[in-house]
C-alpha cells in the first residue's frame, strides 16, 4: 500500500475538521470537528508506523495515547456544552461572548489617596 492514499485521506479529514471547527456555530457540531481532526491525526500516526514498519510501534502507542486524550476532551466539551445550554438556552457559539468574570470587568472604586506629611514637604516628626 502507498503512503500517499492515507496521507491524502487523513488531510482531507483534517481539512473537513477545521472547516467545521471555523463554520459551525452549534459547539456540539465544534467539538465533533475537533474529534474528526484528532482522528485524522490518528491516522497519519498508523499509516507511518505501517510505512516505516517500526520495532517499537510508537505510531500505534501515540494513537492510544490521541484517543484517551480525545475522550477526556469529549467528556469535559459536552460537560461544558450541558452547563452552558442549561444557564444560557442555547449552545450558540456567537452568543457565548461574556463568559468571562463580571467582577473583573467593573472598575474598582478608587478612594482617597493617603498621603504623609514628607509628601507635602513638612518633616515627619
Amino acid at each position: 500500500m502507498h503512503l500517499a492514499y492515507p496521507a491524502v485521506l487523513a488531510a482531507l479529514l483534517f481539512a473537513i475538521g477545521v472547516y467545521g471547527v471555523l463554520a459551525r456555530r452549534n459547539l456540539v457540531l465544534v467539538l465533533m470537528s475537533v474529534e474528526l481532526m484528532l482522528n485524522a491525526v490518528n491516522l497519519n500516526l498508523i499509516a507511518f508506523d505501517a510505512w516505516l514498519r517500526d520495532a517499537l510501534h510508537a505510531g500505534q502507542a501515540l494513537t492510544l495515547f490521541t484517543i484517551t486524550v480525545a475522550a477526556a476532551e469529549i467528556g469535559l466539551g459536552l460537560a461544558i456544552v450541558l452547563l452552558v445550554y442549561r444557564t444560557r438556552g442555547s449552545a450558540d457559539v456567537d452568543r457565548l461572548t461574556g463568559l468571562g468574570d463580571r467582577a473583573a470587568e467593573v472598575p474598582a472604586q478608587a478612594g482617597p489617596v493617603p498621603t504623609d506629611d514628607a509628601s507635602k514637604g513638612q518633616p515627619v516628626s
